[in-house]
């Protein structure tokens, strides 16, 4: 068993650091009720946030359902797993059951469409705590941070670490020099689980754990394309920028598409147009890079980009949140507006017995035309969403609105439906007795197979 698992903390005042964050969870579980807001933990990986939650879950007497969220990331899955959990009991004993919804934050794009507003609707409807874990808080949708109440965790100090690695040193019988200690909390750049794994690779087959024991086990130190940007604007060294691009994961038409959404953060105008020269000849080479297949004109086009950029920034820096390419949001965007029309082109198709092709080509003119003059029937008729609506009468605010009303009229006509059906009942039952007179008086007998209309 590996010392993570072995010795993750058990309960919340065994969790190293971020005591603040843990305060904050154990007096949210204390006077929970479902008018308070599920709980949001943030912060970088390795820090304590997925402990923390369950060492909360262990302290309340509480059952974890657990759903990963980059795994199960669709409407149904989300609503199959997490759905029946938050409003069932638990079958365990347990006073209450916590939904714990890992790596919230890669809620996104095509395959996620619907997880988030699922996610929405299962807080709303939920009878059990529900907390979220993410990496980057301001990468989460409106809707999420605007029913959560977020929770910070920070990247944790050496100083907090090496402590925590000399009791499991004492547990394991191992020896431990002090320096080889700190050598892993400084190496671990605030990433406990980080420590105890470089720990428990340093120390394996061995009794005493020295200082020059630690660098065979030092914690994958691969730039991020975060830290590249920002090297880029920061003016660091050449060499140690063209480095850097050959670590991170991203290929170099990726970097150029990063850069380029940054270039905002230029000190002025000329340093931006000095920058988006280097991005066009940078782009130039990775072209010919794909039309050729020849990938050695990738080296050229990092560090013309690289290099160029660097240069235009002049050290400046960047005062700011480092931004994801805007295109991307747009293609996002695009994409989801693709799957819209081609769920509405198969829903009409089917109501209509008309081709999808024939009714994209020939007749959505025609109805778009119909539901602009009567919004509110055609939202009835075809069962239209707001995103929907959307593509006939491309206003999303005033689509958004006509579907709710539409949805509050149809409740309450529904409720004076059930009022009338229950007033009929009523007087139906106190009717039964037969009035004064002959029973069959002012009534002709019919003969048999024969019906009245009256």
């Amino acid at each position: 068993m590996d010392w993570v698992e072995k010795y993750r903390p058990q309960h919340l005042q065994d969790v190293v650091g971020n005591s603040g964050a843990a305060r904050q969870m154990y007096e949210w579980a204390r006077d929970w009720s479902r008018q308070k807001k599920p709980l949001i933990l943030y912060g970088k990986p390795g820090i304590g946030k997925t402990s923390s939650a369950y060492a909360l879950a262990n302290d309340m007497n509480w059952e974890v359902v657990e759903l990963n969220a980059s795994d199960q990331r669709t409407k149904s899955a989300l609503e199959r797993v997490a759905g029946s959990g938050s409003t069932t009991a638990s079958l365990s004993g347990a006073s209450r059951k916590l939904i714990l919804l890992d790596e919230a934050d890669n809620l996104h794009g095509q395959a996620d469409r619907g997880g988030a507003k699922a996610i929405v609707e299962i807080i709303a409807a939920s009878q059990q705590p529900i907390i979220l874990i993410a990496n980057d808080y301001y990468s989460l949708s409106r809707e999420l941070k605007a029913v959560t109440e977020p929770v910070q965790f920070r990247a944790l100090q050496a100083r907090s670490i090496v402590p925590r690695l000399r009791q499991i040193c004492a547990a394991e019988g191992v020896a431990c020099d002090a320096g080889a200690l700190d050598a892993i909390a400084e190496r671990a750049g605030g990433d406990m689980r980080a420590a105890v794994n470089m720990l428990y690779a340093a120390a394996i087959g061995k009794e005493r754990l020295a200082t020059g024991d630690v660098h065979t086990s030092a914690k994958d130190e691969r730039s991020t394309i975060f830290e590249l940007v920002g090297g880029v604007f920061k003016g660091r060294r050449d060499a140690d920028l063209l480095r850097m691009a050959v670590e991170v994961e991203d290929t170099p038409d990726a970097v150029e598409q990063w850069l380029e959404g940054n270039l905002d953060h230029m000190p002025d105008p000329a340093s931006r147009a000095k920058g988006y020269a280097c991005l066009s000849k940078a782009d130039e080479y990775i072209g010919r890079t794909y039309r050729r297949q020849y990938y050695t004109l990738w080296r050229y086009a990092s560090a013309v980009m690289l290099l160029g950029v660097a240069d235009a920034a002049g050290g400046h820096g960047i005062h700011g949140r480092i931004m994801p390419p805007s295109r991307w949001q747009k293609m996002g965007a695009s994409k989801k507006q693709k799957a819209v029309r081609a769920g509405l082109a198969r829903k009409l198709s089917e109501m209509t017995h008309i081709p999808q092709d024939a009714l994209r080509e020939d007749f959505f003119t025609a109805i778009s035309i119909l539901v602009e003059q009567d919004t509110g029937v055609y939202v009835r008729e075809f069962q239209l969403d707001a995103d929907e609506l959307n593509l006939f009468i491309h206003d999303k605010a005033r689509a958004a609105k006509v579907v709710k009303d539409v949805a509050k009229e149809e409740k309450e006509k529904a409720k004076k439906a059930s009022g009338k059906e229950k007033a009929s009942g009523k007087v139906g039952k106190s009717g039964d007795d037969d009035p004064p007179g002959d029973p069959g008086e002012g009534r002709q007998d019919l003969p048999r197979g024969q019906a009245t209309l009256f």
